[in-house]
């Protein structure tokens, strides 16, 4: 019995040897994804101390803001380094942040906004400094004192439009930027700050300086912050403000208005000759962005996290319910930290990728360059050693003493809501035309927390990384 077991069978050397020789053809077939994975390994190795100093920074912040849950990616010369989530995502439910947690991005969809703008400008589709009306005459034609003004869409994509933000007291708002302009130079004008929650917050002060007594139990941003009606068209959406006073001369100030985002997206709408979400869910289609949806309350949307705050006793509630469809352009997507490197990557591959035998950037280099150019009279709230662009605030390189502070190239965004802090940043590589593109470091970061600046810290990850990329070159 034994010797019938360990016989070998007439035939079965041939069979070995012909299945030794289809084993060793899969070997040589696989040996080019074997080398990238042995290559993606050696650059993970090459950044484990960044990695390590980043997670514990981001530990600290989200221990400090008390964020349920933050998670975050960060990708070096177009290859993911470093992707993660900490805490949790659904407290009640116990779920952990991953990478594939899908979050509000709040204010980056303005980014997103205006990429679909400018791919229209390429296209020939939308004049950037035709009258709104143009496209939109449903917007009525607006006077400043007595005179007639002209809103374009190239103010609407710097917030340079006059178009009031969540605050309806236009006499209010002239005050509080007439206040600061007095505090400051004319060269460093202070302004709501950018993110929604934070601005909002900025006003309710103000208000509660007013009168505290009756502010003692008032919430803690404006109402219009908290809309929970839906609207069935960007065009109906813009009925909130379409007959409200403009805060000053379009072109003269800076104020930051998401409002104005809306009538933004009733443009793109009528310029594509497509619905605004529909043209938007094409656009995140061809980009790959399989993971960025408009946030709608109804579908089903995988790993969709939960989003919080604190009440008055320092306690986590659950955020009130909204409806973003008051600003889909604005503040109304949610994405994954994934998709965020794949967006801020393909705009840093455009930026940089020149007339060669590569293949073309999603957008011209020259349409990257006129979208991150600083616009005179803006501010990047912040960042004050920056300004606003074209949807995208920025940072110009500068160092004026040898040893001192040198500052850095970089482009952000910015974003809060309800429930929701984010930044997506990028930091170019200068000078190496070299090396094939994107060259750079992207980094995001989303927390389901209201109310936490977080470019400062993406801006430390970012340098550390970068570091680390010069220590191997």
């Amino acid at each position: 019995m034994f010797s019938r077991i360990t016989r070998p069978a007439r035939g079965l050397p041939r069979v070995l040897l012909g299945l030794g020789l289809a084993v060793a053809a899969a070997r040589i077939a696989e040996r080019p994804g074997e080398e990238d994975g042995q290559k993606k390994r050696k650059n993970r190795e090459a950044y484990i101390t960044a990695i390590d100093r980043s997670r514990e920074l981001l530990r600290r912040v989200k221990d400090e803001v008390g964020s349920p849950g933050i998670v975050v990616g960060v990708s070096v010369d177009g290859q993911t380094i470093w992707s993660e989530g900490l805490g949790y995502a659904d407290v009640e439910n116990r779920l952990p942040c991953s990478p594939d947690s899908v979050m509000r991005v709040a204010s980056i969809s303005k980014s997103f906004t205006m990429t679909a703008v400018a791919k229209l400008w390429e296209e020939g589709r939308l004049d950037l400094d035709a009258p709104v009306q143009k496209y939109v005459p449903e917007f009525p034609e607006k006077e400043f004192e007595g005179e007639k003004v002209t809103i374009t869409t190239r103010l609407l994509v710097s917030h340079l439009s006059g178009i009031r933000h969540y605050e309806k007291d236009i006499q209010k708002i002239r005050k509080k930027i007439g206040k600061k302009s007095l505090e400051t130079t004319v060269s460093d004008v202070k302004t709501l700050p950018d993110t929604e929650s934070t601005k909002a917050g900025e006003q309710c002060k103000l208000k509660q300086a007013d009168n505290a007594k009756s502010q003692k139990n008032a919430p803690l941003e404006p109402e219009e912050f908290y809309i929970k009606d839906k609207f069935n068209s960007v065009i109906d959406a813009l009925e909130i403000f379409k007959n409200d006073p403009l805060v000053f001369k379009p072109g003269s100030q800076f104020l930051y208005s998401t409002h104005a985002w809306t009538l933004l997206s009733a443009i793109v709408e009528r310029a594509s000759g497509r619905k605004f979400l529909e043209y938007m869910q094409q656009m995140f289609k061809d980009l790959g962005m399989i993971n960025t949806v408009p946030e709608e309350h109804e579908p089903i949307i995988y790993n969709r996290a939960r989003f919080y705050r604190f009440n008055d006793k320092k306690r986590l509630m659950n955020s009130p319910y909204v409806d973003n469809s008051c600003k889909w352009a604005g503040g109304g997507f949610l994405s994954t930290v994934n998709d965020l490197l794949k967006f801020g990557n393909i705009l840093l591959y455009s930026y940089q990728a020149k007339e060669t035998a590569m293949l073309p950037g999603y957008l011209k280099p020259e349409t990257i360059s006129m979208m991150w150019k600083q616009v005179p009279n803006t501010e990047m709230s912040w960042d004050k050693d920056g300004k606003y662009a074209m949807g995208w605030a920025t940072v110009e390189a500068r160092q004026d003493f040898g040893q001192c502070k040198c500052q850095k190239h970089y482009i952000s965004h910015t974003g809060g809501a309800v429930g929701a802090s984010s930044v997506l940043l990028i930091l170019p590589e200068q000078g190496n035309q070299s090396v094939i593109p994107p060259r750079g470091v992207v980094v995001t970061i989303i927390a389901n927390m209201q109310g936490t600046g977080l470019n400062s810290t993406a801006l430390k990850i970012a340098l550390e990384f970068d570091k680390a990329k010069s220590a191997q070159s």
